[in-house]
């Protein structure tokens, strides 16, 4: 298989994504096709709380000893965001090619490990394949903005996602946010995610959380900028957001940035919300 080195300007992550690479070989061999990066790592550059993304993908389903062995080891190559000088949070998504090319959505995912796992990896709750609409969101990204540590480049490895799949995957992931428990504890990300979300609904691209949220900044009332503001400071910075302490003027700016999105989707099967006055 074709090795990539890891580029100079992902600074000191490089030694973490050979690690992680060379799990995923001694887990997955042979039925290992590529492995990609993309995200923060690539995008803009990695801030302080930035997960290291790698899309894999295999040839065949997992045997459930693999899946569990695999899983246990990357999280000894995996750190919860700012706890390790020496490590980031990877994030790694795997999907068996032949469930997803040709292209179909929703797709099959096949396996997915994350720092928000891992209390449950330890007490050995391991979840299946499942049908993720995120991947219409992570393929794009992958072909428009990753690059093959393994394998081939990932615009000859998948095929495009259709415009109205994307879009749909955004209407999907919007629908997620409905009520305040549902950002309870996440406040920062959904914010940069929202503000994502509406830069992509406009212009059909995918850009990095800080230059999405400057985007949305221009196009906000001034009542919700300090919401955005806090979330993009703290996500530049690497601080807590305090948002939490903050849940009505949270939530306004949630449901206002979701009925900007909603109405450029054309989303009726999302939650319609009218903002309120600014």
């Amino acid at each position: 298989m074709r090795r990539r080195v890891v580029p100079a300007r992902n600074g000191d992550s490089g030694a973490q994504v050979s690690q992680a690479c060379a799990v995923l070989e001694r887990h997955l061999a042979p039925t290992l096709q590529a492995i990609h990066l993309f995200g923060s790592a690539l995008d803009g550059g990695l801030k302080p709380r930035s997960d290291i993304d790698l899309l894999v993908t295999v040839a065949a389903p997992l045997d459930e000893a693999i899946r569990r062995s695999l899983l246990l080891d990357l999280l000894g190559v995996s750190a919860p965001p700012g706890e390790r000088a020496a490590l980031r949070a990877l994030e790694v998504t795997l999907v068996v090619h032949a469930d997803v090319v040709p292209w179909r959505h929703p797709a099959r995912r096949e396996l997915q490990f994350g720092e928000w796992l891992r209390q449950d990896l330890l007490a050995g709750i391991f979840e299946p394949p499942v049908l993720d609409i995120d991947l219409a969101i992570l393929l794009t990204k992958a072909r428009q903005h990753g690059i093959a540590l393994r394998g081939p480049a990932a615009g000859a490895c998948f095929d495009a996602v259709p415009d109205r799949d994307f879009r749909q995957a955004l209407v999907e992931t919007l629908a997620q946010w409905a009520v305040p428990p549902d950002w309870a504890g996440d406040e920062r990300n959904v914010v940069l995610a929202l503000a994502r979300i509406w830069y992509s609904a406009a212009t059909g691209a995918i850009a990095p959380k800080d230059v999405a949220a400057d985007w949305v900044m221009a196009r906000l009332p001034a009542a919700h900028r300090p919401v955005l503001l806090a979330a993009r400071q703290a996500y530049i910075g690497g601080g807590e957001d305090r948002l939490a302490a903050q849940p009505e003027r949270t939530a306004r700016f949630i449901r206002f940035v979701k009925s900007a999105a909603a109405d450029l989707l054309d989303a009726d099967a999302c939650e319609r919300v009218t903002p309120p006055s600014a």
